[in-house]
């Protein structure tokens, strides 16, 4: 069974050294590809990517992008070129260790129905205020879209392909709201879903593109819920 792990880098140029290096690692082990989308940094990344990525690695694709469109948009030309049998995505920003990956390729294989299996975590070790925040979007999304739905931004994500032949990529938000709406359209068409806890830890270098205190979650919280009522009402997310 071959893994299709899409890893959108923006303004990660601290972190692309370790992070090719942990990647490597587990491709020893397992029939596993990545899409890495340098997606549209100022920071050099695209240097990084030349130089020390591109046409040097058997299975590892990558993807450029001239400007940044969102993390969404980031995904879809990720999927574009993905051929797994399973698709999914991480961060870049190395706060969830890549070896929890291992637990959800092992998940697969266990399946007894994989053709209809959508994985994503739960995270754990996260503070109050995040915490406070997930719930609120929870609660909100699950009403409006009358599907219990929680912690809608955790991953990784792993998903079999079939979804993708349900779902049209061009349709997905080029923002974060991808996340609340893969997982939906994974529901509405009767994916098992599993979650799995998965540990987070402290981001070592680079900066959060929207994390930066209680103003910039309560601005990201207006905005997931504006994107939300859009895809309610089918309209595509910019």
């Amino acid at each position: 069974m071959k893994f299709s792990i899409i890893i959108p880098c923006y303004n990660e140029g601290e972190n692309l050294k370790k992070l090719l290096k942990k990647i490597v690692s587990l491709q020893k082990r397992y029939d596993l590809e990545y899409v890495l989308v340098e997606n549209g940094s100022s920071d050099g990344s695209r240097e990084f990517f030349k130089k020390n990525i591109e046409g040097q690695y058997p299975n590892i694709k990558t993807v450029y992008l001239d400007e940044n469109l969102g993390y969404g948009y980031g995904l879809q030309q990720g999927m574009k070129v993905a051929q797994g049998d399973y698709i999914g995505w991480i961060h870049a920003d190395m706060q969830m260790p890549l070896e929890e990956l291992v637990s959800f390729f092992h998940i697969t294989f266990r399946s007894q129905n994989h053709t209809k299996l959508f994985l994503k975590g739960r995270r754990t070790g996260r503070s109050s205020l995040d915490k406070i925040f997930t719930f609120g979007q929870s609660i909100i999304n699950t009403i409006m879209f009358h599907t219990v739905l929680y912690d809608i931004g955790a991953i990784p994500v792993l998903f079999h392909k079939s979804l993708l032949r349900m779902v049209k990529i061009e349709k997905m938000p080029n923002d974060f709201s991808i996340e609340l709406y893969i997982y939906l359209m994974a529901v509405r068409h009767h994916f098992k879903v599993k979650r799995k806890k998965v540990s987070l830890q402290e981001r070592k270098k680079g900066n959060s593109s929207w994390n930066r205190g209680i103003k910039s979650r309560i601005c990201q919280s207006k905005r997931i819920l504006k994107d939300s009522m859009k895809i309610r009402k089918g309209e595509k997310v910019l």
